[in-house]
């Protein structure tokens, strides 16, 4: 089962689909290839097998590798560039799509009816990554999978699947001191006593169409904490007005939850307004802390930019069918995925060579396309040989001592 995991795996860590067949063609002419010494695979399955084995994995099982990584970073200070507001660390959750077909699925696809009468199934995940404003690197969690729950007559959805992931792994996270991030979906009582209740604050898109009673209390209010603020970015400028109010009720009822409300409105230097928000937390808002609270709330959007956007069009290919299988197969694969990704980040912050070597090739499809192309002629004895020759372009010095097939370091 591990040489199974790791060969999937190692074809999204690489960003290759056909990394496998590359090195079967290599272990028949050497004798050895890079799965072995760069991935430890010790018998390279075939893909029908891995596909098979891994439709009766359950995802769970992978979901402690991510902790792993989040530990890797906290006993490296990799942690630090994403602290903010005294040192909480920012985790935006939202749900995507990952596979949508009319003709393939299995026990665990949602289905929804078209307008032609005909059936569509698809799989979902609520997706958490920590992220902070002005750094467009963020880090996957594990994912929690929206499909049909036993016990349950209707289809499960994105709100249970948060309320899901909190209770499975807020108190984890608690020690980071977290700050949970979301779109107006996730705005409601259930979710942010939830929140609370393991040890989190919370940062909340909070729409007026859905929260009637939030902003008649606001329109009944005297709202007269305002700030505006100047902020330039290279040639441009730009107002940035903030109006806020603590202790209000998120929704109607004496048992409801009070949140303190906050605005943000950006007006551009021909008086246009650019961007216009509202969000609700439990953090106390004042004059000192109203701006940064809003750069928090915006970043939100990173869970849609720099990791679905990334994840989708970026070599991860997430909405491409790897395999559905007609069990688990299918979020094995998404798990996998998004722990490629993971990894790639943390290189990404904490190892100096794999830093130099993507501010050599820049882009990050030309770093990905140069490791695509390098491992398919020759043989590594183990990452910082393939890093390094990326970065100095020669070949590695050990290529005829790997054809003996060395232990991977």
């Amino acid at each position: 089962m591990a040489d199974i995991g790791l060969s999937a795996f190692s074809i999204f860590f690489m960003q290759s689909p056909s990394f496998l067949s590359h090195q079967r063609e290599m272990q028949a002419g050497n004798g050895c290839s890079n799965c072995q010494t760069l991935f430890g695979i010790k018998k390279l399955p075939s893909d029908n097998h891995i596909r098979s084995m891994l439709d009766e994995a359950e995802p769970q099982h992978l979901f402690g590798q991510f902790d792993n990584l989040v530990d890797h970073l906290k006993s490296h200070n990799g942690l630090e560039p994403f602290r903010c507001l005294d040192g909480r660390v920012l985790i935006a959750l939202d749900g995507t799509e990952y596979f949508c077909s009319r003709k393939l699925h299995c026990r665990n696809c949602s289905h929804r009816k078209r307008n032609d009468g005909g059936t569509e199934y698809f799989h979902t995940m609520v997706s958490a990554a920590v992220v902070v404003p002005g750094d467009s690197r963020a880090i996957p969690l594990q994912p929690e999978f929206i499909s049909p729950q036993d016990g349950h007559a209707k289809q499960d959805c994105e709100r249970n699947a948060v309320k899901r992931w909190l209770a499975a792994n807020g108190k984890r996270y608690a020690s980071l001191k977290p700050v949970y991030l979301g779109d107006d979906l996730y705005a409601n009582q259930p979710i942010v006593d939830t929140i609370q209740s393991v040890g989190g604050d919370f940062i909340l898109t909070a729409k007026s169409l859905s929260h009637k009673t939030l902003y008649e209390w606001l329109d009944g209010a005297e709202i007269n904490s305002t700030k505006r603020r100047r902020i330039k970015k290279g040639r441009k400028a730009a107002t940035h007005i903030y109006r806020w109010l603590n202790d209000v009720p998120l929704r109607d009822g004496k048992d409801a939850t009070h949140v303190n409300w906050f605005e943000i409105e950006i007006i551009n230097t021909k008086g246009k307004t650019t961007y216009r928000n509202s969000f609700v937390t439990n953090i106390a808002v004042d004059e000192t802390n109203v701006g940064d609270l809003a750069a928090c709330g915006r970043a939100r959007w990173k869970i849609e930019n720099e990791t679905f956007n990334v994840l989708k069009t970026r070599g991860y290919n997430l909405e491409h069918n790897f395999g559905h299988g007609d069990n688990y197969l299918a979020s094995v694969l998404a798990t996998l995925n998004l722990l490629a990704f993971a990894m790639h980040t943390v290189c990404d912050v904490l190892e100096a060579l794999w830093k130099k070597a993507r501010s050599v090739l820049a882009a990050r499809y030309r770093f990905f396309d140069h490791i695509r192309t390098i491992v398919c002629y020759l043989i590594f004895p183990d990452w910082g040989a393939l890093i390094r020759t990326l970065v100095d372009g020669e070949p590695p010095p050990t290529v005829k001592s790997a054809r003996k097939q060395p232990k991977p370091s």
